[in-house]
């Protein structure tokens, strides 16, 4: 469990060093610091020595490894952005399987989900998906379906009752809503910094989760 811990602790140092080279604009260090972030994290995930179940634990690790192909899309070039999509999509798909292989799942918990979800899709959504529309017609159903993937991942994260689970999904929810409306809608003041902040504790909540 020592290892497991430490490797949380060296997770969050190269994140918020990260977070220190959004703000200051260093892309060089990004390029390393970003992906670099969820390496040490996988191997946290894989250090845990009594995970919740281990069914749980090796999908919320290829989903990991899903979001890490993911960064390094996005990172490289903006007509790869299809490919971080898919990257994301199909690592939120391994949550969800994840997160179903908690002990048990709660249903009015599911229900509480749905309505956060439900609220998050008609506020800013549906601004996402018009705007993703206008930017490029051929980007309308993927971008709808990575956000309706993604809030099934949420619903199912309430459904565990697994409070750091339910954190890490709201967080990786908001993470994706603020690029979504930097990108697509309008900039966010300190827009990069939000996205990224919100997201490596969110990935952090998700493998936290597995030690509940």
């Amino acid at each position: 469990m020592t290892t497991f811990w430490a490797l949380i602790g060296l997770t969050l140092l190269v994140a918020v060093v990260d977070w220190w080279a959004v703000v200051t604009d260093r892309r060089g260090a990004e390029y390393v610091l970003k992906p670099l972030t969820m390496v040490v994290l996988i191997a946290a995930a894989l250090a845990l020595p009594d995970p919740v179940t281990d069914g749980a634990r090796l999908f919320i690790v290829v989903g990991l490894v899903c979001s890490l192909a993911g960064d390094v899309f996005l990172m490289l070039d903006e007509r790869l952005f299809i490919g971080g999509l898919v990257s994301f999509l199909i690592g939120h798909v391994m949550y969800i399987i994840g997160l179903l292989r908690f002990d048990e799942i709660t249903p009015p918990l599911l229900f509480v989900g749905v309505l956060v979800v439900l609220v998050a899709a008609a506020v800013i959504g549906s601004r996402v998906v018009r705007g993703a529309g206008e930017a490029d017609p051929r980007l309308t159903g993927p971008v709808a379906v990575y956000m309706s993937v993604i809030s099934l991942m949420v619903v199912m994260a309430f459904g565990t009752a697994v409070p750091i689970a339910i954190l890490g999904a709201v967080l990786f929810y908001a993470s994706d809503g603020v690029l979504g409306w930097n990108k697509f809608v309008e900039p966010v003041p300190h827009g990069r910094l939000a996205i990224m902040t919100t997201y490596h504790l969110g990935q952090i909540g998700l493998v936290l989760a597995l030690a509940s």
